[in-house]
Formats: structure tokens, sequence, C-alpha cells
């Protein structure tokens, strides 16, 4: 259950969203991926650029993630699956947010940022993903909801984590 906030965005405290990015970090750790997708509102965007060009804009360069509505409920419907080969079975990851940041509100949005560390532990190997992420947040029936989320590794490669068949 989320906590409820105000629906004036000005008005949220960073320990409500702290609270908000604590609890989206449990569910993808539990695998509860059909409950993380409902912290996300209609219009949503999810991005993760290429390590080369963290400011990448998806219209026109590279990604490795571009998801809006549809391919990111696909996405979640895949994994939860037997069909993610490279995620069945599961791996267990651990999620860690810190450093957070909130900005003045914008165009009814409120734009927060995070660091990040992901552990992901599967087949005897552990590999992480550091970085930070870049939220905008909007407030729909006095809870708050992900429009947008991009995840910027700060890494120079993926090479030692293999790959990304996990959620940031």
């Amino acid at each position: 259950m989320t906590a409820s906030v105000s629906t004036d965005l000005a008005s949220v405290t960073r320990a409500e969203v702290e609270d908000f990015l604590y609890r989206e970090a449990a569910l993808l750790d539990a695998w509860e991926l059909d409950e993380w997708f409902a912290l996300f509102d209609s219009t949503l965007r999810y991005v993760v650029p290429c390590n080369d060009t963290p400011d990448g804009d998806p219209a026109r360069d590279l990604v490795l993630i571009d998801d809006d509505e549809l391919r990111l409920r696909l996405r979640v419907e895949r994994l939860n699956s037997r069909k993610a080969h490279r995620e069945y079975p599961h791996s267990r990851t651990n999620h860690q947010i810190y450093n957070v940041m909130l900005a003045p509100v914008s165009d009814d949005e409120l734009p927060v940022t995070a660091l990040f560390t992901v552990w992901r532990f599967r087949n005897g190997k552990a590999s992480s993903y550091v970085g930070r992420h870049h939220y905008r947040l909007v407030a729909h029936g006095g809870e708050l909801r992900i429009r947008s989320k991009r995840a910027v590794l700060d890494m120079t490669e993926l090479r030692p984590a293999g790959d990304l068949a996990i959620i940031l």
C-alpha cells in the first residue's frame, strides 16, 4: 500500500519521495513486477541510454531501453514468464537508492534524481550496475506515480555485468 501524499507536488517532502523510491526498489527485488508497473503513470517513459551517450535522446541516439506503456507492460509480462530465458529462474537482486534530491516542481511534475547501485546474483556470479535515476513524478489520487524514469549508468561499459536483463 502506498502512503498518501499531497496532491500539491510542491509540498511533497523528500522523506515521502524516499519512501516511494524504497518501495519501488523493494518491489523490484521481490520480483513483484506487476505491482512495480502499477507505480507508473499511463503516459510513462522508461529509458536506459547507452554508456557512451548518457544524455542520448531516444529519438536520435541508440539507447539500451526506450519503453513506453505498451513496451514496459510487455517487458513485465515477459520477465514474469518463462520466455525470458536470461531471467528464468529469476536473478536475485538488491536495489540500493541513495542521495535523493528533489528539484522545484515544473509542469505539474516533480523532478527527482537519486543515485543507485543494483546488485545482481545469478549462477554463482555477482555483478553490479551503478548510476543515477532521473525521475519525473506526478500525483494521482493522492499517490505518487512515475511519469518517466531514466537510468543513466556511470559504468564505462557493460562487460563486467554481462547484460541488462533486469530492470534498474
